[in-house]
């Protein structure tokens, strides 16, 4: 189904942009407890319509508890409240941004902390500061070297049984970002997975300190999710049930050529159809409504820069 692009100015003369679509992957979307969060914000969030699936299923367990919640990039605030609603009362909410004037939101009851995401000693007076936390999601500012920067430096902080996910990972295959690269977050969070499957005794594989923190990896559409275990980041053994053996002849590497799994790959890429037809004016949609928020936070940031006398 086409999208249709809706357009509407308010009184503050921000120009607010929705996309109303249904895609397969959402059509129930309403039905979440994060979705319904997610619309009684009083302020602007902006999310993907693939995200909500993915909160409710990793987050769901939280609700209700006495957790502390981290979000960087605070931006309008919609996101705070959002995520206040759906976790409850119990929930200790941190924000974290660049812009000063996201202090606004501690009169909310929110706590809010001014830094650069990407400065690993604004990370190390954070944790100071904080303590460990449960759950920390990177909506910041998407480069490389912020994504990457957070994760190192909130890994060893965050307690087992938590989450540390990174939001709008598809810039790691955007140009205005500077990717693909080698060194984007992206190829970061498979280094991640290799050293995970590093400690297996007779891999040989590259191991970084994360490997003691991070249990698992799950890879979402634009986000990723390390999940936090430290009694799993142990080197497995080979085991036997000391069962009786039939002596079976091993034929288990007996057709496995290069070649064929080359082929494998091609028929994979022939099978992919690409976008949908009607996907094309949701794509022109989504241009559309990026390019009018870019202007609208360009206005913003020129009013804030004049506040504080930048």
């Amino acid at each position: 189904m086409p999208a249709l692009v809706k357009f509407s100015v308010c009184r503050k003369r921000r120009v607010l942009v929705s996309l109303e679509k249904k895609p397969q992957d959402a059509l129930d979307r309403e039905h979440l407890a994060i979705f319904d969060a997610y619309l009684k914000s009083p302020y602007l969030s902006i999310k993907h319509t693939s995200y909500f699936h993915v909160y409710e299923r990793l987050l769901k367990p939280l609700v209700g508890r006495h957790i502390t919640f981290v979000e960087v990039g605070v931006y309008n605030g919609g996101s705070l409240f959002m995520w206040r609603e759906f976790l409850g009362p119990n929930a200790r909410i941190i924000g974290i941004d660049l812009n000063p004037l996201a202090k606004r939101w501690e009169s909310e009851g929110f706590e809010i902390f001014i830094g650069n995401q990407a400065d690993p000693a604004f990370w190390k007076d954070f944790a100071a500061r904080v303590g460990e936390v449960d759950v920390l999601l990177d909506d910041g500012g998407h480069s490389n070297l912020q994504q990457i920067q957070t994760v190192v430096s909130m890994a060893p902080f965050i307690k087992d049984g938590g989450l540390l996910l990174v939001e709008d990972t598809h810039a790691s295959y955007m140009t205005q970002f500077g990717n693909p690269g080698r060194h984007s977050f992206m190829r970061f969070a498979f280094d991640v997975v290799d050293s995970i499957n590093g400690r297996f005794p007779t891999i040989k594989s590259s191991r970084n300190s994360l490997a003691q923190h991070v249990s698992s990896v799950s890879f979402f559409e634009s986000i990723v999710a390390f999940h936090i275990n430290r009694a799993d980041c142990f080197v497995s053994q080979p085991t036997s049930n000391g069962g009786t053996t039939l002596d079976a002849t091993d034929y288990r590497h007996h057709e496995t050529r290069g070649r064929s799994i080359g082929l494998l790959r091609d028929r994979l890429a022939r099978g992919y159809s690409g976008l949908a037809p009607e996907s094309f004016a949701a794509r022109a949609g989504a241009r559309l409504f990026w390019l009018l928020l870019f202007v609208q936070s360009r206005v913003a940031n020129r009013r804030a820069g004049k506040l504080f006398g930048r």
